[in-house]
């Protein structure tokens, strides 16, 4: 019988309004959001936050904004981003977050779709925005977040705040917990995108979930780093942090990071895998270029081991506070989502005193449905249930791995204007995932997979391709791959197949220290290796059979997972 592992107390929210209100009325003068890039509203504390809501909200209705009208916003991680966003909760309108990297015709295509009727955007997409006006027909009202004063039908944010009627928050209308409060678009083609309908009571209800399982201070600063447009950042890295009284700051691009981090010294950072595992990779190059660390590096490791086991919990803060200092000295907790990590970063960075948790979730999910816990997690695992989210295991194989499916306040409306696709994956008020996983005897999730991507052999038994992929990912001369299922000329079945993008630095560092030319012939040698010796570790219907080398890096989502569905296998 699995575990059952403790809440911690939370004070309940039933919409993001009442968080707004709650968290203007207990933190007050704290700080709540910081850009560190200049912007026209660069920092807020809590009661500023509530009143920049409100005089926002009150400009809207002069506009002749009528409740549950459609606002889209798309702009870099901002501050201003996140006040258009909670202005559209707290008025009850709706809120449609745009993807900012996308290419105009999405993104057009996004406005489109949603029968957004408002944009509010930053100076970037100014020219963008000009020729929207001829072509997107629905949009009425145009504001820039930049703009200091409004002119050719542009309106200025920062003076619509500054010019608004003051109005009270007795006067913010009743929210409609159950109707659509925010609309999440996929990229895709002309009437192909596919909206996820979010309600107040989904966002809420998630918000309580994740801080019952997981503490968060009023002292607690988030590196905002991620696409903030995206559910994961936007729920667990600016929500939670506001619905529990921490500050969020805004780095200035992904290049800052480190920059940014010694700047403001955070306590949480949320990341992707990638992120995590190219910080790691560069900590291990640092310590074997230094011959001292590279010999004392593992004692040390043994010693903080054991002093942490005997109760001195700092002691890996303290012995290797040179290496915390790089990330601002005081991070709390890494927390990665948008993709499984790999289980020895998690570990590696955990041996050096950094707190590794992962999540996992679905945008349609709001996101998070189970999360590990600082005082019990899996490296391998995809964490625990979320306290009021049921999780169920249909159809399992004699392995116990079957589709995972989702029971909670959390779980989407809907697609917008699409019901056949919303029935599809809503059966009885369990959401069907897609995804494939299990749950071990102590209640941690394991995820094996998507289903659509799983490979059926001709004997029947199952091939989860990222399964094989996590194994070739730990070789440090592959980059990217992507297995698949190819059909053999051969025999009468399919083959396992890779697609694999060689790490070229690492390839670069073994010929500058073993003096051997880097040719074509010798990369896939090598690759060839790397291939035989993950067989080693597979049964023979896992093998992979067939691989070739690609030169350019796939084509990635904002979490940098891989887009499977434009990969021309050969």
């Amino acid at each position: 019988m699995a575990k059952i592992y403790p809440n911690h107390d939370v004070h309940l929210v039933a919409s993001l309004q009442d968080m707004i209100l709650q968290s203007a009325a207990r933190f007050t003068n704290l700080p709540a959001l910081q850009d560190l890039a200049s912007t026209p509203i660069g920092s807020l504390t809590y009661t500023e936050l509530l009143e920049h809501v409100l005089m926002f909200g009150s400009a809207l209705r002069k506009l002749g904004l009528k409740e549950r009208t459609t606002i889209a916003v798309i702009s870099e991680n901002r501050v201003q981003w996140t006040l258009s966003y909670l202005t559209a909760m707290a008025f009850n309108h709706i809120i449609v977050p745009i993807d900012k990297n996308l290419p105009q015709s999405e993104i057009f295509n996004i406005i489109h779709e949603s029968d957004a009727e408002v944009i509010i955007y930053s100076d970037g997409f100014r020219s963008m925005m000009s020729e929207a006006k001829l072509v997107l027909k629905r949009l009425k009202i145009f504001i820039s977040m930049d703009l200091s004063e409004s002119s050719d039908g542009v309106l200025s944010m920062p003076e619509l705040i500054r010019q608004a009627v003051p109005i009270t928050k007795t006067e913010l209308p009743k929210i409609e917990l159950d109707e659509p409060a925010e609309i999440i678009f996929t990229s895709g083609s002309l009437g192909r995108a596919k909206g996820v309908m979010l309600t107040q009571r989904n966002l809420a209800a998630n918000l309580v979930g994740m801080r019952q399982s997981f503490t968060i201070y009023t002292t607690d600063k988030f590196l905002s780093i991620l696409p903030i447009h995206h559910t994961y950042e936007c729920t667990c890295g600016q929500l939670c942090p506001i619905y529990s009284g921490a500050s969020v700051w805004y780095s200035r691009s992904l290049k800052t990071i480190v920059e940014d981090m010694t700047k403001v010294q955070p306590t949480m950072v949320l990341g992707v895998p990638l992120i995590f595992e190219k910080m790691f990779r560069k900590i291990y190059k640092t310590i074997q270029a230094d011959k001292v660390k590279s010999v004392v590096i593992k004692p040390m490791i043994h010693i903080t081991d054991f002093l942490s086991l005997i109760g001195w919990k700092n002691s890996k803060k303290l012995i290797f506070k040179e290496l915390h200092k790089n990330f601002g000295g005081n991070i709390r907790a890494f927390i990665v989502g948008g993709a499984a990590p790999d289980p020895s970063v998690a570990k590696g960075l955990r041996e050096f005193g950094f707190n590794f948790i992962q999540g996992y979730g679905l945008t349609e999910t709001a996101p998070i449905i189970a999360l590990n816990r600082l005082e019990a997690f899996k490296d391998t695992a995809a964490g625990i249930p979320l306290p009021n989210v049921q999780i169920k295991i249909v159809e399992p194989d004699e392995n116990g791995v079957g589709e995972i499916i989702a029971k909670g306040d959390n779980v989407m409306l809907g697609y917008y204007k699409n019901k056949s696709l919303t029935d599809s994956v809503i059966l009885d008020g369990w959401f069907y995932t897609g995804d494939l996983g299990m749950f071990d005897e102590d209640g941690f999730l394991h995820i094996s997979g998507r289903k659509k991507n799983v490979i059926i052999t001709k004997n029947g038994k199952n091939v989860f391709p990222e399964e094989i992929e996590d194994i070739l990912h730990l070789n440090t001369f592959i980059k990217e791959v992507l297995v698949y299922a190819e059909k053999s000329d051969k025999v009468e079945d399919y083959v396992i197949a890779a697609q694999i993008v060689p790490d070229h630095e690492t390839f670069i560092e073994l010929s500058e220290k073993n003096n051997v030319p880097i040719t074509p012939e010798f990369i896939r040698s090598t690759i060839d290796d790397a291939i035989k010796l993950a067989n080693k570790s597979l049964p023979i219907y896992k093998q992979i059979r067939k691989f070739n080398i690609r030169e350019n890096e796939f084509e990635k989502t904002t979490t940098q997972k891989i887009k499977r569905y434009l990969i021309q296998q050969p």
